[in-house]
């Protein structure tokens, strides 16, 4: 039996970009079908999530794009690093989500991979798209955001100007 509690939560990568491009309005928790060389190489850290979407068939969700480096010592039995890979959902949930995603104009984004126990799970997220303007917006107020602790820290040091 292994010291890891069961549910330590050890992140192995994000999709930052995700948050500049969409506006996430809810966010789900699955599984992944996974060969061995894959979920050694993803514990050494070697994972990406740049490029990688959620694509719906039937009753099945697939996270497509994603590269998940090759495992050095896995030698003629490696994986393919950007394969399709299975999501596990139930089947209900997942056309649930595919349903939401066509209908409202929403897409479902992969936001990021990391173990939790002995088990590598994906965080997805429901998001509606955001114009440019949004984009804007969020820039214009992260900027004023950090300008206001930019002052309220030298205002803190009571700095006088004695050159010390």
């Amino acid at each position: 039996m292994s010291d890891e509690p069961r549910d330590r939560i050890r992140p192995v990568c994000r999709n930052r970009e995700v948050f500049h491009h969409y506006e996430v309005l809810d966010r789900f928790e699955a599984g992944l079908v996974l060969l061995g060389s894959e979920v050694k190489s993803l514990r050494a850290g070697r994972g990406s999530l740049d490029e990688a979407y959620i694509r719906f068939e039937g009753s099945e969700a697939w996270l497509v794009g994603a590269h998940i480096a090759p495992y050095p010592q896995a030698n003629r039995m490696n994986h393919e690093p950007r394969r399709p890979r299975k999501l596990l959902l139930h089947a209900r949930e997942a056309l649930r989500l595919a349903i939401r995603a066509r209908e409202r104009g929403l897409t479902v984004v992969p936001i990021s991979l990391y173990f939790k126990g002995p088990w590598l799970k994906i965080e997805i997220g429901l998001g509606r798209g955001k114009k440019l303007h949004d984009k804007r917006a969020a820039i214009k107020e992260r900027q004023d955001l950090r300008d206001m602790e930019r002052d309220a820290r030298q205002r803190g040091r009571g700095d006088t100007g004695s050159g010390r």
